[in-house]
């Protein structure tokens, strides 16, 4: 599905109007406009008619409407649904496939879903949701996460939920899940070793709630220099041997694993 492989996508709260262009221009792979949990309860119908109003001119965004089952969710679809300029919903609290289905099919054909798994519930059905028709991809809520699972909010504490999300986006044919946000705006070494570290786990992007940590998170996703000297030269001792495995040009043993993953970072 189209509009779900980018690597930043950068939250925007619904009750900012005056911040949707400039986080259109900000160089984010995804802007996604909030209703949920940056909106207040007696703001929602402001921010609902403030990313419909964007969408229905020149305006372009995904949209994080509010949970499946709560008072907002019917009102949120149902205004946003026909929109030229909405790219997807992004669909928090995820943890329902067969519900997931019944609202992509109420949706445009191609119209994609993000499944923003925030539960121990959600991370147990993470290959079933994942499997779910319309959704194109998974995101990890991991505050909210953290919080159901009565964990503190630590690499350590989240590494089984982080793995299993990238195992179901990989068993459903996904491209790698998102991971959730860090809290610090400007702190960017912190937002860059995040980012470094989701990388190394096999996410793909990042949700991210300010324009500064766009460049930190897009940098950590994309293949370094070094890789890609590296991967250049595999693809090239590859092409003039004669064996199925031989020695690289680091000394290393190449074989078709190490060849595949060096054909996978010069596409990225």
């Amino acid at each position: 599905m189209t509009g779900t492989v980018g690597r930043t996508w950068l939250f925007v709260p619904g009750t900012t109007p005056q911040r949707f262009a400039r986080a259109a221009a900000s160089g984010a792979d995804e802007v996604v406009l909030d209703l949920e949990d940056a909106v207040a309860v007696d703001a929602k119908p402001f921010a609902r008619a403030a990313a419909a109003t964007w969408l229905s001119g020149e305006g372009r965004a995904w949209v994080r409407v509010n949970a499946m089952g709560t008072p907002w969710h019917d009102d949120d679809v149902t205004a946003l649904v026909n929109l030229p300029g909405l790219a997807g919903l992004v669909v928090p609290k995820a943890e329902d496939p067969v519900a997931l289905a019944a609202l992509a099919g109420s949706l445009p054909a191609g119209l994609p879903l993000v499944a923003l798994v925030e539960s121990a519930v959600g991370v147990h059905r993470a290959v079933e949701i994942a499997q779910a028709k319309g959704v194109g991809r998974l995101a990890f809520g991991s505050l909210d996460f953290a919080v159901d699972v009565r964990a503190d909010h630590t690499e350590n504490a989240l590494l089984l939920a982080r793995s299993t999300l990238v195992l179901a986006s990989r068993v459903a044919g996904l491209p790698a899940p998102i991971d959730g946000v860090t809290t610090s705006v400007d702190d960017g070494g912190l937002v860059a070793a995040d980012a470094r570290r989701a990388a190394v786990l096999g996410f793909g992007g990042k949700l991210c709630i300010h324009p500064a940590q766009l460049e930190p998170v897009a940098r950590a996703f994309a293949p370094s220099e070094q890789q890609l000297d590296w991967a250049r030269a595999v693809v090239a001792a590859a092409s003039t041997s004669v064996g199925a495995v031989f020695a690289g040009p680091d000394g290393h043993m190449i074989d078709k694993p190490v060849i595949d993953h060096a054909h996978a970072i010069l596409r990225a």
